[in-house]
């Protein structure tokens, strides 16, 4: 197990140091959890009290938060404690890469690029024409599709399915049981019979682009389906064919966008949104959970729908009234136009 100085750990973020130069972490623990050899953070107000309380050989602060904390603690001190944990849980990150060599029984084809230092997982498969860039991992079972392209320093995870000419970008991740490629959602109706539309477009998805497990992300039917830099989108998501989304937003799990929606920029998703297709999302909106929107938004700022969680029997209350709002709003009008005659 790896070591680290408060004095590697400060200067790995450009973060001001006290205390003992030398003292030495392995890991990185809750506040109220962590021991000696942890480092651990505060980002939260409310958690002060528990500064001097902690046994973590390093404590990673605001400058607020210094007179909080005992005169003998090891401090980073950063403006910012929350990104400052982020920086160095990267740091010291001990998981695994997905493959770390090429196996003997991944099948790749003779016509596929592979770059400099890859690495391919047991049994996977990759097909003609696909291009896989330098230090890219592809892990176990993954399966990469005829002309696919995956970035320089991008990780799949075990079973990611990316489907024929898919383009990703670099350093991106994205974990196991994904699809990137699928069909979308097409089909014509004659007289009760569904007829398939086969979706000509593809995925592109650009640079730092993580995308949770078992996502799925449709091809487009004639333009592509669009992912751009910078986007996180968490597990158990649909995302469906023409979808555009826009830099830096991020999306969390279970959220599902009909076709031909435009996300824009910097947007927040919350958990179990549903998002009507064929409109515009503005950038910067931020939509909480279980969140249904049927109409475009227009104007950043904090969307919501749905009910919060009550008792059963406040619940009962609320759909009954719910169900007879259509009577009490005729009998209002007619309330309003007595009054006003």
């Amino acid at each position: 197990m790896r070591s680290y100085t408060l004095k590697e750990l400060a200067e790995h973020i450009g973060g001001a140091l006290r205390g003992s130069a030398d003292v030495v972490v392995t890991g990185i623990a809750p506040l109220d959890k962590a021991s000696k050899s942890h480092l651990t953070f505060i980002s939260n107000v409310k958690y002060r009290p528990y500064l001097t309380l902690s046994q973590a050989g390093i404590l990673v602060v605001s400058e607020a938060d210094v007179e909080f904390c005992a005169e003998n603690a090891n401090l980073i001190i950063v403006k910012n404690p929350y990104v400052a944990y982020a920086l160095l849980a990267q740091y010291m990150d001990s998981t695994p890469k997905a493959a770390t060599e090429i196996s003997p029984s991944a099948v790749i084809s003779d016509t596929a690029l592979l770059g400099k230092n890859v690495s391919v997982g047991a049994n996977a498969v990759i097909e003609d024409g696909a291009v896989i860039g330098d230090n890219a991992v592809i892990g176990a079972g993954c399966f990469i599709g005829k002309n696919a392209k995956i970035g320089a320093n991008t990780q799949l995870w075990a079973n990611v399915s990316i489907y024929h000419n898919v383009e990703i970008g670099d350093s991106c991740l994205i974990q196991s049981g994904a699809v990137i490629g699928s069909d979308g959602f097409g089909y014509a109706n004659e007289r009760g019979q569904w007829i398939k539309i086969p979706q000509t477009g593809s995925v592109i998805i650009g640079n730092h682009v993580e995308i949770g497990a078992c996502t799925c992300i449709d091809r487009g039917a004639l333009d592509n389906t669009v992912i751009e830099d910078n986007v996180i989108i968490d597990n158990l998501c649909q995302i469906a064919h023409n979808v555009h989304i826009g830099t830096g937003t991020a999306v969390a799990g279970g959220v599902i966008m009909a076709g031909s929606l435009k996300v824009g920029r910097y947007c927040q998703i919350g958990g179990a949104s549903v998002i009507n297709g064929h409109m515009e999302i503005c950038d910067q909106a931020i939509i909480t959970g279980m969140s249904m929107v049927m109409k475009p938004i227009t104007e950043k700022g904090i969307y919501s729908s749905g009910i919060p969680a009550q008792t059963n029997k406040e619940w009962r209350k609320t759909a009954a009234l719910t169900m007879d709002i259509d009577k009490m709003n005729k009998r209002l009008k007619a309330v309003e136009k007595k009054l006003a005659d």
